[in-house]
């Protein structure tokens, strides 16, 4: 009788600890996870681009006149002035032509004077006057003309800007038009840039309310932001079609002379995006190279939906299609659930979200 009293006790616990656990499965709470609705936005996209550098005005400085080049007075690298002395041809051929000139003028001079006396008196007609008179101007202008030639013996930077490499010396026969030097003017700059036809597009179809949407940065090689911004002076006329770009062309001031002519860089071009949908980058997941996210219906299920994102910035993905305003996106425990299966959420304000964009906008 004791052991079957036991017995009976032994399955009267193992019943009362059965009701208990089933009590507790229950009442037991799913899991909440965190969720949110896409918000609207006007936000800036980020497009870089690899540039070409060049002063505002680079030349070469060629020797007008032939001869021995005399003096050099500058030294490769040296920041010049506007009229300040480069180079000093040898004069004397050039001197010589000019006294002669001058002394054909004092004498065409002389005849004018002798003729005009001599038809005052009527002794001479009035085209002999004409023709001494003739004769006295192009004389003179023959002296302008060796005054000109003699004055190309003297090269001047004809402005302010660092000279190059020197391409000849002191004593070298130099031919007309012969390459001495050459000189950047680098207080501004000319900064080229390739930009593909779908973006050159987007930018021609942005609604300018400003003039903000011409402002770019520049990356210098280092990777060092340059310190100025600059603006879109131009585009090219023609698309390379082998490349399919067309070239842009900014304007950036150099005050500090940190960039020289020849350099390279990453243009930085900020592209507005009015009423952006946006939505969190961790809300996303791929398959087989396509974006999807979770979206919770009004049973509180999950249903997997594929989207289109145009853009994204930090943080971020604008997008383009599969999303609508009013959508509850999860964007935690993706990992953890499927498609069909029931979720308790806790949405997130989108003013929240927002501030996660503001702290990461530069």
């Amino acid at each position: 009788m004791l052991t079957k009293f036991h017995t009976f006790l032994f399955l009267i616990s193992i019943l009362l600890v059965g009701c208990d656990h089933s009590d507790k499965e229950g009442h037991e709470e799913s899991p909440k996870y965190e969720a949110t609705t896409p918000f609207r936005e006007d936000v800036y996209i980020k497009k870089e681009y690899v540039c070409q550098i060049h002063g505002i005005r680079h030349i070469e400085v060629r020797a007008l006149e032939r001869g021995y080049l005399q003096s050099i007075f500058v030294d490769e690298g040296q920041m010049l002035h506007k009229g300040q002395p480069m180079f000093k041809i040898m004069p004397n051929i050039y001197q010589a032509e000019l006294l002669k000139a001058q002394a054909e003028a004092n004498t065409m001079k002389i005849e004018y004077s002798n003729t005009k006396g001599l038809a005052e008196q009527n002794i001479v007609s009035q085209n002999e006057l004409l023709l001494a008179k003739a004769r006295l101007d192009k004389a003179n202008a023959e002296v302008k003309l060796m005054e000109t030639r003699l004055s190309f013996t003297d090269v001047n930077a004809p402005f302010d800007g660092i000279m190059d490499h020197l391409k000849v010396r002191n004593g070298s026969l130099l031919d007309e038009g012969e390459l001495l030097t050459t000189l950047s003017d680098i207080s501004k700059l000319w900064v080229y840039f390739n930009v593909p036809e779908a973006e050159y597009l987007d930018y021609k179809m942005i609604k300018r309310d400003d003039e903000s949407y011409t402002k770019v940065s520049l990356k210098m090689a280092n990777n060092v932001m340059f310190d100025q911004d600059g603006i879109i002076e131009t585009i090219e006329a023609d698309f390379d079609n082998t490349q399919g770009n067309i070239e842009f062309r900014a304007l950036f001031s150099n005050p500090d002379l940190i960039l020289r002519h020849g350099q390279t860089g990453t243009i930085i071009m900020k592209m507005p995006h009015k009423n952006a949908l946006l939505i969190p980058q961790k809300a996303t997941f791929e398959i087989m190279d396509k974006m999807f996210v979770y979206v919770i219906n009004n049973e509180n299920k999950i249903e997997q939906r594929l989207i289109k994102v145009e853009a994204e910035i930090p943080q971020f993905f604008l997008i383009k299609e599969g999303l609508n305003d009013g959508d509850k996106v999860l964007i935690e425990g993706l990992r953890k659930i499927h498609p069909g299966d029931h979720v308790e959420i806790n949405l997130i304000p989108t003013d929240q979200i927002r501030k996660n964009l503001q702290l990461h906008a530069e």
